[in-house]
């Protein structure tokens, strides 16, 4: 009797890959559930928030699924590592004036490094997770990542810093799917998630409350200082850079003539840059950190599509070379709301090709 294959299933316990282990079991594999604990609170912190991804319930959630399924189910401790790559990362971009995307920081540090390293210990032939995104391999077997069908869920933008060995190693069942068909499989299958709404809040900062979250880990980052226009002048007075992004209005606190928006964040002089919308808009950016997921980077000149932010659409733009390997992005119309600490990610189409951090 031939064997079967082992495999991994990264489980959150939310309904995509509790759905995908019951796929991947379906079609003939041994199935291995692996969930990362990546945040417990400290005395005196607050817990999770109930739309807070990774919260002891989710875990809870994924063995429940593993006990409906009949799969091995393992707990794979990775708190100090989540703290010291994502969570002090984090707090680091804030101080720095970015604003950071700890989920693609999670994917690329923890995920896709520490939990892999556990499913290859444990000889899984691949790890999947419930990512809407689409893996496949190219003419000459190199690995490719596109764009999920269900534009609406597309999670190919969290991806784009994972390496092509990495890839290789990854699945997505889910990728060919909307989320309307993952939830019905999930009834058909008989799982409790099937209507578990999704999460949506970062883990580490109960009920979103930033300003707790600066008060107990990084409490400067809450000092307040100068809110000023585009020439320098004092408007008002901010609460700490910490809670503040590039294109915010709400919280600012300041009577204008018109509705102002932070343009720049300089926390060397502790102060946010304020202005009218028009003055968000930006032809370009530089991004750092490369990644590429093709046989060869794009030559200079060369147009993509990029995508700023997870929300946003892909948008045309030209690339063009920097030193120290940096990367100037050229928009083909001028983009709102550029953000230090986003990612910045490039497209052919539905082919994503890598990415970058703006700076």
């Amino acid at each position: 009797m031939k064997q079967k294959q082992r495999v991994a299933v990264a489980m959150s316990g939310g309904v995509d890959s509790a759905t995908v282990a019951a796929l991947l079991l379906e079609q003939g594999y041994e199935v291995v559930g692996l969930t990362m604990a990546l945040w417990s609170p400290s005395p005196g912190e607050p817990p999770p928030g109930s739309r807070a991804c990774c919260a002891p319930e989710d875990a809870y959630d994924a063995r429940r699924v593993a006990d409906t399924l009949g799969i091995p189910f393992y707990m794979v401790d990775l708190e100090e590592t989540f703290r010291e790559e994502v969570v002090a990362d984090f707090i680091t971009a804030y101080a720095s004036g970015r604003t950071p995307n700890p989920c693609v920081r999670c994917n690329q540090t923890v995920k896709f490094n520490h939990l892999l390293a556990k499913a290859r210990a444990l000889e899984a032939t691949f790890l999947a997770t419930g990512h809407y995104a689409i893996q496949e391999e190219s003419r000459n077997g190199q690995p490719l990542l596109r764009r999920g069908r269900d534009r609406s869920k597309d999670q190919s933008y969290f991806l784009f810093a994972t390496t092509l060995a990495q890839l290789g190693y990854l699945r997505f069942p889910l990728g060919d799917l909307t989320k309307e068909e993952t939830r019905k499989l999930a009834e058909r299958f008989g799982l409790h998630v099937a209507d578990k709404r999704e999460s949506q809040d970062i883990c580490f900062i109960p009920d979103q409350d930033m300003a707790g979250f600066f008060a107990r880990q990084s409490p400067h980052l809450l000092t307040p200082g100068e809110i000023v226009d585009q020439q320098g002048q004092a408007l008002g007075s901010h609460r700490g850079v910490g809670l503040y992004t590039i294109g915010q209005r709400k919280g600012l606190g300041i009577a204008a003539p018109e509705p102002l928006y932070v343009t720049r964040i300089d926390p060397e002089q502790n102060r946010l840059v304020v202005g009218p919308a028009s003055s968000l808009y930006r032809p370009s950016l530089e991004v750092m950190d490369l990644n590429w997921l093709g046989e060869h980077p794009p030559s200079a000149g060369d147009s993509v599509s990029v995508r700023i932010r997870y929300a946003a659409e892909p948008t045309p733009a030209r690339l063009e070379p920097q030193a120290d390997d940096a990367l100037r992005v050229v928009f083909d119309t001028p983009q709102r709301a550029v953000t230090p600490g986003q990612a910045c990610v490039f497209y052919q189409g539905d082919r994503v090709l890598g990415g970058g951090w703006i700076c």
